[in-house]
């Protein structure tokens, strides 16, 4: 999973569409979006995330690992890192140095290393060693945000979240979800327009979606599945 980090990284993802190609009544927006969600439901039926992990915590650690960098390397590193480190406890005694060598490979080693000792030990200290299902407690564990604290809400516990990463904010905006130019009010959109029993489904169909065809860079907008019902659409 990539990060939001700021201004630079949004404008990045932002759609350069003119108006020429919004051919969308908003007057029936919400019968297009409910397509839109049926469309990606049918496209991308077994969509989920791609962090491996067997627990809430290894689900925390992963996704702190995660920010700027892919889920297929942090896999990587978590496969051999999940066999050293075994619990909350382990990570709270971590050397400082030696985990963050253990975790190079994911970018961000120092931060990430510090916030993942610092989490451990609050985890172990304040919730006995379980990571809780609550999202004020997550999001005042270092390291962790709204994005992350959403993620294992809903991929740990099953509790109904809109986690908005890089991939979900682009296509928000693009599908016309949303018109916000920050990650909050793009999150507050989804989950107005979205059914709240889909919110956990939706977020992975956009990742995947995001990921194979609605690209950053040069999306693949002839062979898209949306393309009748996007408003950001290019197809001559």
């Amino acid at each position: 999973m990539k990060k939001i980090t700021g201004k630079s990284s949004i404008e990045i993802n932002k759609c350069n569409i003119t108006d020429k190609h919004r051919h969308v009544n908003p007057d029936n927006d919400e019968k297009r979006i409910s397509k839109v969600l049926s469309v990606l439901e049918n496209t991308y039926p077994e969509a989920t995330t791609a962090l491996h992990f067997e627990n809430p915590f290894q689900l925390l650690i992963a996704t702190i690992l995660a920010a700027q960098c892919t889920d297929k390397r942090v896999n990587q590193v978590t496969e051999r890192l999940f066999k050293k480190y075994k619990s909350p406890e382990d990570f709270a005694r971590a050397d400082l140095y030696e985990l963050q060598e253990d975790i190079k490979e994911c970018g961000l080693f120092r931060n990430k290393s510090k916030n993942i000792i610092e989490a451990s030990r609050e985890l172990v200290g304040k919730y006995g060693g379980e990571v809780p299902a609550d999202f004020e407690k997550l999001i005042k564990l270092p390291g962790v945000g709204r994005k992350t604290a959403n993620v294992i809400l809903a991929n740990a516990f099953g509790i109904p979240a809109f986690a908005v990463d890089t991939h979900v904010f682009r296509l928000a905006r693009r599908l016309g979800f949303s018109d916000k130019e920050d990650v909050l009010g793009v999150e507050r959109d989804l989950m107005e327009k979205v059914p709240r029993e889909l919110w956990i489904k939706a977020h992975h169909w956009l990742i995947y979606h995001g990921r194979r065809v609605c690209r950053a860079i040069n999306p693949k907008c002839t062979e898209c599945p949306l393309k009748d019902f996007c408003p950001s659409v290019k197809v001559s």
